[in-house]
């Protein structure tokens, strides 16, 4: 196997590019000397690892532990923390911090990093495969609340399509289609979200989402599309704009006060699923942030 293959498949918190450019910098050795992505391994070969002293960013580490069993825990998150190690994040995601406490630790369901919510790592890979698949099934019931601008209606049926946003310069970016996209290719998803109304207040609307299928960004890119853009989304906000500006770190004052909150007003509340351990119904539920506070009317 090839060297960047290996490395993206053992280690899979970085792409492949970005292995790709850690080994031209030398920070990955073979043998104890400088190689090439292309090279084959061989059998009782060294890998180096020396990233340097990289200082990572800071982030919140107030999560809480919502339930633990010798299979699983279920874990609230804070906003602006990783879930794992990903680009600069390394010590400083929910996993690496939990296992100083848990050891070794599987993540089961992942959330972007702005997002606060309900998150479950498992305890062994047994445990990882029982629940990944049960998650995978469409056996459990997922909810989020989440906040959006707009004049939102008492429900709202979320059944589509998922593609990339050709309009958009932002890459990473999804539309919401009510009719399949054509022609269809590996990007395009079929996806299903139920919303309602929970509260009005001012130029916002507070919005329960039920999830039937767990599509990337899938709640904020079809919010988005349907004209209800998710307050403190600096991709699928009022300004996708702003998600660049955010990137090169050249976010303005005037950026800050269009999103409203420092971050995505998004939160997984509630996750409810038959155990695979025992067949017993297991609920969780992990309140709205208090960050969130809804403006005057």
């Amino acid at each position: 196997m090839r060297l960047d293959h290996w490395l993206t498949s053992r280690f899979t918190y970085r792409s492949r590019t970005e292995w790709q450019k850690a080994i031209r910098d030398s920070q990955i050795l073979l043998n104890g000397k400088k190689t090439r992505p292309s090279r084959i391994l061989h059998g009782d070969e060294i890998i180096d690892f020396d990233f340097g002293n990289i200082e990572e960013p800071p982030v919140r580490t107030d999560y809480s532990i919502l339930y633990e069993n010798p299979h699983f825990i279920a874990v609230a998150k804070p906003g602006n923390i990783p879930v794992h190690p990903a680009g600069r994040f390394f010590n400083h995601t929910l996993l690496m911090l939990l296992r100083k406490n848990y050891g070794e630790l599987y993540v089961v369901n992942r959330l972007d990093r702005e997002t606060s919510g309900i998150v479950l790592f498992a305890r062994s890979s047994e445990a990882a495969a029982a629940l990944s698949g049960c998650l995978a099934r469409r056996e459990a019931f997922k909810k989020y609340i989440v906040l959006v601008h707009g004049d939102f209606p008492q429900t709202l049926d979320g059944t589509g399509w998922l593609s990339p946003d050709t309009a958009s310069t932002i890459r990473k970016k999804r539309r919401f289609t009510v009719e399949k996209p054509d022609p269809l290719s590996e990007d395009v998803e079929d996806c299903k979200t139920v919303f309602n109304l929970l509260e009005k207040c001012g130029p916002l609307s507070k919005v329960e989402c039920i999830l039937h299928t767990g599509r990337l960004h899938q709640i904020r890119a079809t919010l988005c599309s349907l004209g209800f853009p998710v307050a403190g989304d600096k991709l699928y906000g009022v300004d996708d704009t702003i998600f660049s500006r955010y990137a090169d770190g050249i976010m303005t004052a005037q950026d800050r006060e269009n999103l409203l909150y420092e971050r995505q007003a998004l939160h997984a509340w509630k996750l409810e699923f038959i155990s695979p351990f025992n067949g017993e119904k297991v609920c969780f539920e992990a309140p709205f942030p208090d960050e969130f506070q809804l403006p005057v009317s």
